[in-house]
C-alpha cells in the first residue's frame, strides 16, 4: 500500500522509490487560447464564480495579445486572445477552437526543470526566460507534451507582484461570489489511436511520473463505445494527468468525437475540487452551467451496493444528489462525489468535472458506464455517436 498524506493541494501520494528528479509544487495556472478573452472572462466569472485577478494588454505594453487572469482559491485561469491576424495564437484557435494551450507547473527551479526534461527527450517550447519588474522576477521555461499542448515551468519564489511581470492588477466592479471551487484535482488528456502507451512512457521517462491506475476497454465501455485510460502522477501526487485513447466499439466514442472536433490531441477536461459539491452545483446550475443528464433511478438505487462498507460514512442525502445529477463512487479509502459539465463551447471538446473527495483516491471507476451513457445521449443529439 502506498503511503498517503493529506495536504492543502489535495491528496498527496508519496511513491516509495520514485525518481523525483522533477519536484513539482502544484499547478500554477492553466492558459486557454480563445477567440475573445474579454467575453470568455465574463462567462467564467458569471457561471463558475471566478474573480478578476490580473490583466495584460495594450494598456500594459502588450501589442500582439491580451490576457485576462481569473482566480478562485488556488485555481488560476489565463484567457489569451491575439490582437492581430499575424499572431501564431490564431493558428491554434483556427485549428482547435477555444482550448487549453498551457498547463503551467509551479517549480522551485525552472532552469533545472527545463534541463532535466529536455535532456530526457522533451521537445523545447521556450528556453528559460527571466521576466522582471519592480516586484521581482519570474523565470519560465516550457516543453511540449501531447498535441500542441505545453507544460510551462514557473519559478516565482523571487516575485511579490500580483501575477507576473507584464501584468497589472485587474480592477473590476463585477466580481460575483465564488461557487466553492478550491484547486485543480487532475487534468485529462485525449490522445490518438494507439498513442496512450507512448505518452505514458513519455511522462515516465521525461517527467518521472508513475502510472498508478489503469483502465482498459473492458472496464470503460457501453453497448456502443469504449476507451482506455492510464493515470499518471508525479512523485508527490500533487499533479495527476489521466491519458485517454479511443478503443474499438460499434459506434464513435466520446474520445473519437473530441479528436475529430479538436483536430488532434489535447486537454479533454479539467477536474476542480470542492468541499461542498451540493452547494457548488446548486449555485452553478442557478448561474446557467449545463451538466450532463442525470443517471437513471436504477443507478441511485444501487448506490448502497456501490458504497459497500462506506455506506455509514455517506453524509449527503441520496435524493438530493440525484436531484442535482451528482454521481457517487467508492474505493478502499472512502467515497467521492462527481459531476461533469457539458462542453463549455460550441465544439464538443473541453468540459469540466466538479469533484468532492471524501477519502477516495480513485477517479470514479464505478461511474464510468453511467457517465459514458450520459455522454452518448448528448452525442446522439449532436448526431456524432
Amino acid at each position: 500500500m502506498k503511503e498517503i498524506k493529506n495536504v492543502d493541494y489535495g491528496l498527496e501520494k508519496i511513491f516509495k522509490g520514485a525518481k523525483d528528479f522533477l519536484p513539482l509544487l502544484g499547478t500554477d495556472y492553466v492558459e486557454f487560447y480563445v477567440g475573445n478573452a474579454k467575453q470568455a472572462a465574463h462567462f467564467y466569472k458569471t457561471a463558475f464564480g471566478f474573480q478578476s485577478f490580473a490583466y495584460k494588454g495594450l494598456e500594459t505594453g502588450s501589442k500582439d495579445s491580451v490576457s485576462y487572469v481569473l482566480k478562485q482559491d488556488k485555481i488560476r485561469l489565463v484567457l489569451t486572445t491575439p490582437l492581430n491576424s499575424k499572431s501564431t495564437i490564431n493558428d491554434h484557435i483556427v485549428k482547435h477552437g477555444d482550448g487549453v494551450k498551457v498547463v503551467a507547473l509551479w517549480v522551485d527551479d525552472a532552469r533545472k526543470a527545463y534541463q532535466e526534461t529536455t535532456s530526457r527527450g522533451a521537445k523545447p517550447y521556450m528556453e528559460p526566460t527571466v521576466e522582471t519588474d519592480n516586484d521581482g522576477e519570474v523565470i519560465r521555461a516550457g516543453i511540449y507534451t501531447y498535441g500542441e499542448t505545453v507544460h510551462m515551468f514557473v519559478e516565482r519564489k523571487n516575485y511579490n507582484g500580483t501575477f507576473m511581470p507584464g501584468f497589472k492588477k485587474w480592477e473590476s466592479d463585477y466580481n460575483p461570489e465564488g461557487v466553492g471551487l478550491k484547486y485543480i484535482d487532475h487534468m485529462v488528456g485525449n490522445v490518438g489511436w494507439g498513442e496512450m502507451n507512448t505518452w505514458v512512457k513519455w511522462y515516465e521517462d521525461v517527467m518521472g511520473f508513475e502510472n498508478f491506475l489503469s483502465f482498459d476497454d473492458t472496464q470503460i465501455h457501453t453497448e456502443y463505445s469504449a476507451l482506455m485510460s492510464k493515470v499518471m502522477s508525479n512523485g508527490n501526487g500533487r499533479i495527476k494527468f489521466p491519458i485517454n485513447e479511443p478503443a474499438e466499439g460499434i459506434k464513435r466514442s466520446q474520445i473519437e468525437e473530441y479528436l475529430d472536433f479538436y483536430e488532434g490531441s489535447g486537454v479533454q477536461h479539467i477536474a476542480v475540487a470542492t468541499n461542498d459539491i451540493i452547494g457548488t452545483i446548486t449555485e452553478m446550475r442557478k448561474r446557467g452551467v449545463e451538466f450532463l443528464s442525470t443517471p437513471p433511478d436504477e443507478y441511485y438505487k444501487a448506490v448502497p451496493l456501490r458504497l459497500d462498507e462506506h455506506n455509514h460514512e455517506l453524509k449527503e442525502d441520496i435524493e438530493t444528489l440525484q436531484g442535482l445529477g451528482i454521481m457517487i463512487d467508492a474505493d478502499e479509502e472512502g467515497y467521492l462525489l462527481q459531476i461533469f459539465t457539458k462542453p463549455v463551447e460550441d465544439r464538443p471538446t473541453l468540459f469540466f468535472e466538479i469533484i468532492q473527495r471524501m477519502g477516495a483516491l480513485g477517479f470514479g471507476a464505478g461511474n464510468f458506464k453511467a457517465l459514458f451513457e450520459s455522454i452518448e445521449r448528448e452525442q446522439q443529439k449532436r448526431g456524432t455517436l
